[in-house]
C-alpha cells in the first residue's frame, strides 16, 4: 500500500468514526432555530428551506445510513435509484406525519433509525448471506427505512407545535431544504468515496469501515432506548 492510499484510508476511517461518535447528537436544534419555530406565524419559505437543509447536514443518523447505502454503489445510476427511494420514503412520512399530526415516540423512532444504520452496515458486510443464506431486497429496505427516517423528521418538527397558518407551505419548504442538505452532504461523501475507491485500501478496509458504521448505529440505538426507558 502506498503512502497516498494510507492517507486516504486513515481519513475515511476517521470520518466514519467521527460521524459514529456524533450520531447520538443527531437532530440537535439550536436556540435561534427553536425561537424562530416557536414564534413564526404564516408562510416563511426561505427560513424553512434553510432549517431543513441545516437539519439534514447535521443529522448524523441520516448521513450514516446514506453512507452505508452508497458504500458499494459504483454506478451513478444505482446511486440515483437508491437515494431517490430513500428520498421518496422520508418525504412521504414527513409530510404525512406533520399534516396529519401522527404522534410517534421520538426515542423509539430514533432507535429504529439507528437500527437502520446497523442493518446497512451488516448488509454491506454480507451478514445476511453468511448467517442466514439469504439476501433481503435492498431497494425495498432502503425505501422502508426511508419511511422511518421521515417520521423521525416529522417527530422533531411536531415538538414545536407549528401554527396551522401556512403549515403546508412551510413543511413543503422544509422538505425541500432537507433534500438540498442531503444533496450537499451526499455530494461531499461521494467525492471522498470515489477518491478512496481508486486505491487498494478501499476493499482492504471496507470491513473496518462498515463495522464502525454498525457501531455508530448501535450507539444511537442504545442511547435512544435508554432515554425511552428512563422517561416512561
Amino acid at each position: 500500500m502506498n503512502i497516498s492510499s494510507k492517507n486516504v484510508m486513515y481519513f475515511i476511517i476517521l470520518l466514519t468514526t467521527v460521524l459514529a461518535s456524533f450520531s447520538i447528537f443527531a437532530h440537535g436544534v439550536d436556540e435561534n432555530t427553536k425561537q424562530f419555530l416557536t414564534n413564526n406565524q404564516g408562510v416563511s419559505i426561505i427560513p424553512f428551506i434553510y432549517i431543513g437543509a441545516k437539519h439534514m447536514v447535521t443529522g448524523y443518523d441520516h448521513l450514516l445510513f446514506l453512507v452505508g447505502v452508497i458504500f458499494f454503489l459504483f454506478k451513478t445510476k444505482d446511486v440515483v435509484i437508491y437515494v431517490s427511494l430513500f428520498t421518496v420514503g422520508h418525504s412521504i412520512t414527513l409530510l404525512f406525519g406533520v399534516l396529519n399530526d401522527v404522534q410517534i415516540n421520538a426515542y423509539l423512532i430514533d432507535a429504529i433509525i439507528g437500527l437502520s444504520i446497523v442493518y446497512k452496515g451488516f448488509d454491506n458486510l454480507g451478514g445476511f448471506k453468511k448467517l442466514f443464506n439469504c439476501q433481503p431486497n435492498t431497494q425495498a429496505a432502503v425505501m422502508i427505512f426511508g419511511l422511518f427516517h421521515g417520521f423521525g423528521l416529522a417527530t422533531k418538527i411536531q415538538e414545536f407545535q407549528l401554527p396551522q397558518d401556512g403549515l403546508i407551505t412551510n413543511i413543503i419548504a422544509f422538505n425541500i431544504g432537507v433534500e438540498i442538505g442531503q444533496f450537499l452532504a451526499l455530494g461531499l461523501v461521494l467525492i471522498l468515496m470515489n477518491f478512496w475507491r481508486k486505491h487498494t485500501s478501499f476493499m482492504q478496509f471496507s470491513t473496518a469501515a462498515n463495522t464502525l458504521l454498525m457501531s455508530g448505529g448501535l450507539m444511537l440505538v442504545g442511547f435512544q432506548l435508554t432515554g425511552y426507558f428512563v422517561n416512561i
